[in-house]
């Protein structure tokens, strides 16, 4: 529960820090006062950004086990059938002991491609899941790496911060977006309506725009908390076997077959050429960070 009211309190102190840090760029920059003059109620588009930015933020974490279980076509172990499911339930339920939190369901999906991934809105019902792929293709020590990473992503909250991080790179796109289509349809285009075909076309296209800038933000983020979900599982069960199931995950060219919306939550990341874009960090950079910490 003070876990939970922390995270509480994290997302009201990052709201209002959004709306007093945008308040004071309108007023510094003297865009409240013109745009205030021309007809656009800044506050209140404050407010409404900050509302849609953050909602479709944490509405896509609150469904987030559901919609991982529905698009993996994951099934929860409930009541382990044989062995290997007894040491899978058993494994992550030691990891969650060991890290201080309530042990997550377990489950398994169906696809060749190795992969992991752990999601939920609140550390102490969390879901982690693994692929049949990765059990085929790792010994138990490194299964048991690949379940503390991700039983280290529930630890360390990185589901709900990931949240508040996309919630404020949205707050941003939304109202930038219409700031931009305020200024081109009334101070350039010379709108006398209310609103015209200008501000909708320009706040589409700016929405588009940021959206991307944005979303090489949020990756920026997700690649560092990879980082210390790896340093996390090298802490819980030693860094050879975390190297050893990285360096078995570079050795399979393709990526991991994992639905978009999950694609951050997982052990492997898309091995894009967009570096900026990609959520998780080149895997050999993740064996020479976890060697260096060894080292040191």
């Amino acid at each position: 529960m003070l876990a939970l009211s922390r995270r509480v309190l994290l997302l009201v102190v990052t709201n209002l820090a959004i709306v007093v840090l945008l308040g004071v760029v309108m007023r510094v920059t003297g865009l409240d006062y013109r745009m205030g003059a021309a007809g656009l109620n800044l506050p209140g588009l404050l407010v409404f950004a900050s509302v849609i930015g953050f909602a479709g933020s944490f509405i896509s974490l609150a469904l987030s086990k559901t919609i991982a279980k529905w698009s993996t076509k994951a099934q929860v172990i409930t009541q382990p059938r044989t062995e290997g499911e007894r040491w899978l339930v058993a494994t992550v339920g030691e990891l969650a002991r060991r890290s201080g939190i309530r042990a997550p369901e377990v489950a398994v999906w169906p696809s060749d491609d190795p992969n992991a991934f752990a999601t939920g809105m609140f550390r102490n019902s969390a879901l982690v899941a693994v692929s049949t792929g990765l059990l085929a293709r790792m010994d138990r020590r490194q299964v048991e790496a690949v379940l503390a990473h991700e039983v280290a992503h529930v630890a360390n909250g990185d589901m709900v911060t990931l949240a508040l991080v996309q919630g404020v790179v949205n707050t941003f796109v939304v109202f930038f977006a219409r700031v931009i289509g305020f200024v081109v349809d009334k101070m350039v285009l010379r709108e006398e309506r209310s609103y015209g075909l200008g501000y909708y076309a320009t706040v589409i296209v700016s929405e588009i725009f940021l959206g991307i800038l944005a979303s090489m933000i949020v990756a920026a983020y997700s690649r560092r908390r990879e980082y210390r979900a790896d340093a996390g599982a090298a802490a819980l069960v030693g860094a050879e076997p975390m190297m050893s199931a990285l360096a078995t995950l570079g050795r399979v060219n393709e990526p991991g077959e994992l639905p978009k919306a999950m694609a951050a939550f997982g052990i492997r990341g898309g091995g894009s050429w967009m570096r900026l874009f990609a959520s998780h960090p080149p895997i050999e950079d993740r064996i020479r960070a976890l060697a260096a910490a060894q080292r040191a």
